[in-house]
């Protein structure tokens, strides 16, 4: 019997060590599982990220564009403004120079130095004063010429 109880005892070895290694594998298998689901998850994450950047950066670089576009506008109408501008400071410049040019006949016309006297010819001014005070000289000022 010591011989029957020795082998059942070395099959029972055999049946533990056998069931133990299909605990292992079956371990295994399900770590296995487990860490190709975690594998998937973290890729599937990684994708989203990926994705939210790609539509974060379409989104700002239409917003760019966009701000690129108002900035062109803007320096367009600056431009137009700014030639609008040298051309009413020409302007100016010459309507003063004229102005200046009346006030120096009228200040020569009125000095009665003998190519005008008191009288012009065909009578339209009988005296140098009366002309004077119904003509007085032009005056201009900055403020005339500002918007």
């Amino acid at each position: 019997m010591g011989s029957l109880s020795g082998t059942s005892s070395g099959s029972s070895l055999l049946q533990n060590s056998g069931s133990e290694k299909d605990l292992l594998q079956q371990r295994k298998r399900k770590r296995m599982i487990s860490n190709r689901e975690s594998a998937r998850r973290s890729r599937m994450k990684k994708q989203k990220q990926l994705d939210d950047l790609t539509a974060q950066l379409a989104h700002f670089r239409s917003e760019k564009n966009q701000i690129v576009s108002g900035i062109n506008v803007i320096t367009q109408l600056c431009l137009n403004m700014e030639s609008e501008n040298l051309i009413l400071s020409a302007q100016v410049a010459e309507l003063s120079n004229r102005l200046e040019s009346l006030n120096e006949i009228i200040s020569f016309m009125n000095c009665g130095n003998g190519w005008f006297g008191p009288e012009i010819a065909d009578g339209y001014m009988s005296n140098s004063l009366s002309y004077m005070y119904l003509n007085p000289p032009i005056m201009s000022s900055a403020e005339m010429w500002q918007y």
